[in-house]
């Protein structure tokens, strides 16, 4: 068992068609037929097997097909971290990122980074904030940062970036704009819109309105926090949503936040790495500009 059929066994995975895998390693499709059964015999059991055209991986491939990924992983870290060993000058650097600080925080501070470091190439991912922890846990990128409740996920450890404030928003038209201060049964009778399942927000939503006892009236579901924002401003909807993420909708007058009544559940954007991988200069050379209060929107730490 070595690299190259280990990353066989991840392209198998992903194409399917052994000539779309021979194209993508540089192979010929005779070079890659033999590898795979060369890899059943080393291990003795079937890995592979045809179906309507295209081969698919078997309950055991699909066990090793779980490490290879890992493994593979971690040798294109290897040879990436030796090659950039200790030079911040230049490199690649994986970022992954939820939605509220990969939308209105990380774009200054990854322009002002490339400015500072031309030569380095910067990727962001923003999905959810659980993809974003499984990201790091399988070493698929080098940085997570994400707005979710406070964690503990061995090997990974987060460190507290700023404080993500979740608010209800509404139009200024709204019947609740005019209140200071709300109370939880007026939320329960009021059109509410909420954010998709998968959702740290709407996870913390539901807690609340369990913890106040209050049904929502959940009306609509949405996956976009643009598109929540937008609804809101019709007029007849709220949401909660994160403080950072209607800053300016809130300075232009298109919305009103008022805090959410008797919520004692707090959210944070945390930056987090994984211990088992070596922190590079790059790593960290990036995680002291992104603590630098000049470029940080919210200054409360």
């Amino acid at each position: 068992m070595n690299l190259l059929k280990l990353q066989m066994v991840e392209l198998i995975e992903k194409h399917k068609k052994v000539t779309t895998v021979a194209d993508a390693m540089g192979l010929k499709q005779p070079t890659v037929s033999f590898h795979m059964k060369n890899l059943e015999q080393e291990l003795g059991v079937q890995l592979f097997e045809s179906r309507s055209g295209k081969v698919h991986l078997t309950e055991a491939g699909r066990s090793l097909y779980h490490y290879s990924l890992k493994i593979n992983a971690l040798a294109h870290e290897a040879e990436r971290v030796v090659k950039e060993y200790d030079q911040l000058g230049r490199g690649s650097l994986k970022i992954g990122a939820s939605y509220v600080p990969g939308t209105y925080i990380l774009p200054r501070l990854l322009s002002s980074f490339t400015q500072a470091y031309p030569r380095i190439q910067l990727s962001l991912i923003v999905k959810t904030a659980p993809v974003i922890k499984e990201l790091l846990v399988n070493h698929e990128i080098d940085l997570g940062i994400m707005s979710c409740e406070p964690f503990q996920m061995p090997p990974l450890l987060g460190e507290t970036f700023c404080e993500d404030e979740l608010v209800l928003i509404c139009s200024p038209e709204h019947k609740l704009a005019s209140y200071p201060q709300l109370f939880p049964d007026q939320i329960q009778s009021v059109p509410f819109l909420l954010h998709s399942p998968e959702s740290s927000t709407r996870q913390l939503t539901m807690k609340w309105a369990q913890s106040n006892r209050v049904e929502l009236n959940g009306h609509i579901e949405l996956d976009s926090l643009e598109a929540i924002k937008q609804v809101v401003m019709l007029g007849e909807s709220i949401s909660f949503v994160s403080r950072l993420a209607v800053l300016r909708e809130v300075e232009r007058g298109e919305l009103v936040f008022r805090p959410i009544p008797q919520n004692p559940f707090k959210r944070y954007v945390y930056y987090a790495y994984n211990l088992d991988r070596r922190q590079s200069a790059l790593l960290e050379g990036f995680i002291q500009h992104l603590l630098n209060p000049v470029y940080n929107i919210n200054t409360t730490r």
